[in-house]
């Protein structure tokens, strides 16, 4: 038509009509323009928490004194080779070979990480003497008893953590469906681990605006998903429930994989920021790992590097997740 935009194509070739041409696109971002904004009040564009700005909070005190409390997050996750039709995947994570399926391709490079990067990973935990929260797939859960029972002999807590690498939770999804990826989880580990667990980290850290209090219906006492703070902090849900630092900024795939950062800068950030909190003090450490990333051959031995130089520093809490959500509910939290 003539003044149109030509339609767009899909990945598939076909011409797409679901979009408004760009001029009335353009159009409607002027008419936008000229409304004048309506005053905000001061606080926070959602209801889950409210505004604390660091300065003015009350010291945060660690047992034993710690200036910071560090612990490591890993991921056992399930990348399905042919997901449900509609489920929602981060868009980050396009396979290597787009729309075609099966992708083996991508499909086994995650799977590395469940058959060889996680005993490099475990080894160098165990040769730092740490501890570590797992986020645990519902699909995982079942698929890799094996793993399950080296994490258990380790003492190590298990998170629930959604369906599958390639299911997220987003608004797309109605409530129920929400509420069935959440008990599906829980049910999964606890199954698979003997034990329930008490936290939740969403896949690719997915939520919707009903999730946190979903979560805390569920039974749950804190989720790893907002990256908002260095400090735990209660969330507005009804019932005691605590966000723990996501803290993405050091996440091996956030730095690694996406932002493409030279592999031996990672010991340096890693520890620069250890340093700068640990010298705030009162400041959690979340380090989150993806055994197929940071297991690699080439990759494993700056981890190794990187927990060598958190081990210098003195007066630091090794924790898992749950002791630290446990520790905050006792001290910030009083019933």
């Amino acid at each position: 038509m003539p003044g149109s935009a030509p339609a767009r194509r899909s990945s598939t070739g076909t011409a797409r009509t679901d979009s408004p041409p760009t001029n009335a696109i353009s159009a409607r971002r002027r008419e936008m323009s000229t409304v004048p904004l309506k005053p905000l009040p001061p606080g926070m564009d959602n209801p889950h928490y409210e505004f604390s700005p660091f300065h003015k909070r009350p010291k945060l005190v660690w047992p034993g004194q710690a200036r910071i409390a560090f612990f490591v997050t890993l991921h056992l996750e399930y990348w399905e080779l042919l997901p449900p039709a509609d489920a929602h995947r981060d868009p980050r994570f396009v396979g290597e070979y787009g729309t075609f399926t099966p992708d083996y391709r991508t499909w086994t490079q995650r799977e590395y990480g469940n058959r060889v990067g996680i005993f490099r990973v475990l080894e160098v935990l165990d040769r730092h003497r740490l501890k570590a929260g797992v986020a645990v797939n519902e699909l995982a859960a079942a698929r890799y008893p094996y793993l399950i029972e080296q994490f258990r002999r380790r003492g190590y807590e298990f998170i629930a953590h959604g369906t599958s690498a390639n299911r997220m939770i987003t608004s797309k999804m109605d409530e129920a469906a929400e509420k069935a990826t959440i008990s599906g989880a829980i049910d999964a580990v606890e199954k698979a681990t003997g034990a329930r667990p008490t936290g939740w980290m969403g896949q690719d850290y997915g939520e919707s605006h009903r999730t946190p209090k979903l979560l805390a219906e569920a039974g749950l006492d804190y989720v790893l998903d907002w990256p908002n703070d260095d400090q735990p902090y209660a969330m507005n849900v009804g019932r005691p429930f605590v966000s723990l630092p996501n803290q993405p900024e050091w996440d091996d795939v956030q730095q690694l994989w996406l932002r493409r950062i030279d592999m031996p800068r990672y010991p340096d950030l890693v520890a620069e920021a250890f340093d700068y909190l640990h010298g705030e003090g009162g400041q959690v450490f979340n380090l989150s790992l993806h055994p197929w990333l940071i297991g690699m051959g080439h990759r494993i031995k700056y981890l190794d590097e990187a927990l060598r130089r958190i081990g210098r520093h003195a007066h630091v809490w090794h924790t898992t997740p749950g002791e630290v959500a446990r520790h905050y509910r006792q001290v910030a939290m009083p019933d």
